[in-house]
């Protein structure tokens, strides 16, 4: 289960603190269809999803300089409801944050939200074996939406289309895990609750050097998962990192280093492939912890952080989705040292848990 929104959350509260009051509200109706990303859930696509999205965004203006930066972004908080019109699949409920940025004098605007969603009918092995893609009834969900953009048409009322993508997976929390994403054409309104007023962007010259000698990293993660055998049971993870880190300026820095795994899910399923598929030569004494190393990217945008990193398992004992893996996720600084992560750990597009984790830098 996945409380990200939770920690973007905290983030936007804090920020919203030092803004200029004011709000633009939204509501978009959507229609599209199911991507067959897996070949599993064709059975799940018969029609046509629709919902809509309802959206609460505080503008920024340049109180602080990433606000600058980043073209003046909106902070905000949605809600969308999703009839995914197939009975096996019900209906889903999702809440988010979520930032706007703008692009082509601000008249294209990319919207990232992140949160949680509710879905109704989630798999059950009597009632609803048929739904392989939500596991449970709590699901991690993220969206995006490219749109035309235009506000303050007439006495604050604007408009706005585009196109959406809306993903839902519990990040194999609980098996099954096969997700959908849905990709939609949107359009809807926008209203400036005080009517269209202006109000300036400050320009803010920034004269940190942000450009930092390397620094140490010791990172502790950990969580609940599953494997993708229905049945084996939830298991916890916990993960030891370590690594240097290279912040270059304003934006970016670069990260190196390694990462230790314990993940109980992989001790049972070992157990489970040694004694029902024997023709793969699994021994049920075969390690279950791996040793990885990898390299990675922080994205700077005030105290909080987008990082992304690849890495390669050097200690493999038990194939398990290759020997690449790949991680995502936000990072919240808490003063210099401290910093606390939600980070999704996947194979590509194989996510294999959510990762909460709480670090120090040296």
């Amino acid at each position: 289960m996945n409380i990200r929104i939770l920690f973007i959350a905290l983030f936007s509260v804090g920020c919203f603190a030092q803004q200029k009051s004011k709000i633009v509200i939204d509501a978009n109706q959507f229609y599209g269809s199911i991507a067959l990303h897996n070949n599993s859930i064709a059975h799940l696509i018969s029609a046509h999803p629709a919902g809509f999205i309802l959206s609460y965004n505080k503008k920024t203006f340049g109180d602080e300089a990433w606000e600058q930066l980043y073209n003046y972004p909106d902070l905000g908080y949605s809600f969308i409801y999703q009839d995914m019109n197939n009975s096996t699949l019900g209906k889903n409920y999702g809440a988010y944050a979520h930032y706007n940025f703008y692009f082509f004098k601000r008249n294209v605007q990319l919207r990232v939200g992140q949160g949680i969603a509710y879905t109704t009918n989630p798999y059950d092995k009597v009632t609803n074996f048929r739904n392989n893609a939500y596991g449970s009834d709590i699901l991690s969900s993220t969206y995006a939406m490219v749109n035309y953009h235009k506000e303050n048409i007439y006495k604050g009322l604007g408009f706005k289309a585009g196109l959406t993508l809306i993903h839902y997976s519990n990040a194999n929390f609980k098996a099954p895990n096969t997700s959908t994403n849905t990709i939609a054409l949107n359009a809807g309104l926008t209203y400036d609750l005080d009517g269209g007023k202006k109000i300036p962007y400050k320009t803010i010259t920034d004269t940190t050097n942000y450009n930092q000698p390397i620094h140490l990293n010791v990172a502790f993660r950990g969580g609940v998962n599953e494997s993708d055998v229905i049945g084996l049971g939830q298991s916890p993870f916990y993960i030891l990192s370590a690594y240097a880190d290279k912040r270059i300026g304003r934006k970016s820095g670069f990260q190196l280093g390694a990462d230790v795994f314990f993940s109980k899910f992989l001790k049972e399923l070992i157990t489970y492939n040694s004694i029902a598929f024997p023709e793969k030569e699994v021994d049920a004494n075969d390690d279950y912890k791996r040793v990885g190393v990898f390299v990675g990217h922080e994205l700077y945008i005030n105290k909080m952080s987008v990082v992304t990193q690849l890495g390669y398992y050097v200690y493999y004992p038990f194939d398990f989705e290759g020997r690449m893996y790949n991680r995502m996720g936000l990072k919240r600084y808490f003063g210099d040292k401290m910093f606390a992560a939600v980070t999704l750990k996947s194979h590509a597009a194989k996510a294999e848990a959510v990762e909460f984790g709480v670090g120090i830098r040296f």
